[in-house]
């Protein structure tokens, strides 16, 4: 998106307030009891047409064309919204040519929408999926498809509650806008200050301490932020001096914050919008599912910390000095900045058993209330302005990127559903896997590997488990297992090559050839790749809401496995100790599963 400091007094002032349009609308839906989703779900698209096609354009020519399509799209998606009544009757059958222009129309600006967004992947894919809608039929042997008529096929994708207005877009509506409001207001505030000044205070005087720091706050900070990328960019800003500042070697640095930004988005409360979809594909209420990510999350922190203990041995490196350790009255007082929301937002839904939206909501009012205090609590009435300009800005363009990409990938899932092409999927996979779990698990990685290069991870998730989590269901695996390992591995290519999203960034900021910074962060991320295995190999490590005793047991038995694999591949000791460790680590791991 456009710098936000880019932007002239008076452009800031509209998009602060198109933003508070956005933030009021989303907000509302909450309050308001039962919106039908042919109204909610195209205003929510033509809230976003303007901050991807216009305020993110970054030449004349897309500032121009933007301008055209936004006008164009919300008047689609605002006919969509007004005609809801009508629409509803006609179950997803258009009707004339005006109709079907609209549905061409809804679907090119989509396409387009997430092509400014996030680039080329998720839009060709797609498309794609659209021609394979269209023309398969004419494909020879099991991948054909009967055909569909077009009006029906169009149709279903754009006037009725599939498609682009499905159920994946209501939670884009109703859940995930709410807590990326949550998550700008924070951010406009102390929140995150408050998240590294406790980060180094309660690791900078250990051993590897500035990136232990990195651990700590990223995983506060990435909880919320969803975006590895934004994780690096924000806390990197701070803890890579600081490592650097120590001596820490460039590769390791940008390895460790890499990695620690990763881990943000498996991280509960909130994990991104992971979370929220994972609710709405699974059925599972919301805090089963924070239950069920809490251990395994914890475990990969683990593994990245016993990471930075052997590498710290490696190269002595000494904690976060004295005089750059914050106070305790600065830890204190702007730890409240996000231990204040974040202890409301818990304490609405676990205590008071409201809806995850409402109890956000009252976060998110503890958070502008706060606002208008500083560090040393302190009020300005100029900074309170421009901290609420950059809350409503960073809300607004965060929901149209998540927007943008959520509507884009429900075109895929209406078409895999619409011709069934996700079952033909489904039975490749358990043919290729010999109807054995373990090679469906491999097959299943591998596709999201292959898949997270190109497109985010919650798209990556979304796509991977509407083919792969029925195969995967078949061959046993509880459905709640089957979705958190795809979403866990939707995650490798941040810091896997070929493409590493998190790592290109991490090495940039610190200056170094990003294939080392991969090479040290495949070592340290070792949990990402290991986890969800021993989810697999130990079942109750991901049920502390119902057998919390054999939850912990798991817990130890595989986070000494793990200890034990990461030491013995970082640590210096001879070869045939560290072979031995990482034999008696793999064993804990997969042996006698709990």
């Amino acid at each position: 998106m456009t710098p936000q400091n880019d932007l002239s007094a008076r452009g800031r002032l509209f998009w602060a307030a198109l933003g508070a349009v956005s933030v009021a609308f989303h907000l509302s839906l909450v309050f308001s009891g039962l919106t039908p989703a042919l109204v909610a779900r195209p205003v929510h698209m033509a809230l976003a047409l303007p901050w991807v096609l216009v305020f993110a354009a970054r030449t004349k020519l897309q500032l121009r064309t933007g301008l055209a399509l936004s006008a164009i799209g919300m008047g689609a998606t605002l006919w969509i919204a007004l005609n809801a009544d009508a629409l509803s009757d006609q179950y997803g059958f258009l009707s004339g040519n005006g109709q079907l222009a609209l549905a061409i129309v809804l679907l090119a600006l989509t396409l387009e929408m997430a092509r400014r967004a996030i680039g080329w992947p998720l839009p060709t894919v797609a498309a794609l999926a659209l021609l394979y809608g269209l023309f398969g039929q004419h494909l020879p042997g099991e991948f054909g498809h009967p055909g569909l008529p077009l009006s029906s096929f169009l149709g279903t994708l754009t006037i009725a509650e599939g498609g682009l207005w499905g159920s994946l877009t209501g939670v884009s509506v109703d859940v995930v806008a709410i807590f990326v409001i949550f998550g700008a207001v924070l951010n406009a505030g102390e929140a995150g200050q408050g998240f590294m000044n406790l980060a180094t205070a309660a690791a900078g005087r250990l051993k590897g301490g500035a990136a232990k720091v990195s651990v700590l706050s990223s995983a506060l900070f990435g909880s919320i932020s969803g975006s590895a990328s934004a994780n690096v960019a924000s806390t990197g800003a701070i803890t890579l001096p600081a490592m650097r500042r120590l001596g820490y070697p460039r590769p390791l640095a940008g390895a460790v914050e890499a990695v620690a930004s990763s881990g943000g988005q498996i991280m509960p409360p909130l994990m991104g919008a992971g979370a929220f979809v994972m609710v709405e594909l699974t059925g599972t209420p919301y805090a089963e599912i924070m239950a069920a990510a809490m251990l395994p999350a914890l475990l990969y922190f683990a593994t990245v910390w016993i990471g930075i203990d052997a590498f710290a041995s490696r190269y002595d490196l000494k904690p976060v000095a004295a005089e750059d350790r914050p106070s305790r009255r600065d830890v204190l007082v702007t730890s409240l900045f996000f231990a204040v929301p974040f202890v409301l937002l818990l304490e609405r839904m676990f205590v008071g058993g409201y809806t995850p939206q409402y109890a956000a909501c009252v976060a998110i009012l503890a958070g502008f209330v706060l606002l208008f205090l500083d560090g040393r609590l302190t009020f300005s009435l100029p900074r309170t302005r421009e901290r609420i300009e950059t809350a409503l800005i960073t809300a607004g363009s965060q929901i149209a990127t998540i927007a943008s990409i959520i509507i884009c990938a429900s075109i895929v899932i209406g078409v895999l559903g619409l011709t069934g092409l996700g079952v033909k999927i489904t039975s490749l996979i358990l043919a290729g896997a010999g109807g054995e779990l373990w090679p469906a698990l491999l097959l299943t990685a591998i596709a999201c590997l292959v898949l997270g290069m190109e497109v985010p991870t919650t798209a990556a998730y979304v796509i991977c488990v509407s083919v792969a989590g029925p195969a995967l269901q078949k061959l046993g695996l509880p459905p709640l297992t089957a979705h958190l390992f795809v979403f866990w591995y939707a995650l490798l290519s941040t810091i896997t090559p070929p493409v590493c999203g998190a790592v290109f960034i991490a090495s940039g900021m610190v200056g170094e050839n990003w294939l080392k910074v991969a090479g040290v962060a495949m070592l340290l991320g070792l949990g990402l790749y290991l986890v969800p295995l021993g989810m697999v190999a130990n079942p109750s490590l991901i049920a502390l809401g119902t057998e919390p005793a054999l939850a912990l047991a798991a817990l130890l038995k595989v986070g000494a496995g793990l200890a034990a694999i990461s030491y013995g591949l970082i640590s210096q000791k001879p070869v045939a100790w560290r072979a031995l460790l990482v034999s008696l680590g793999g064993a804990a791991l997969f042996a006698g599963g709990i």
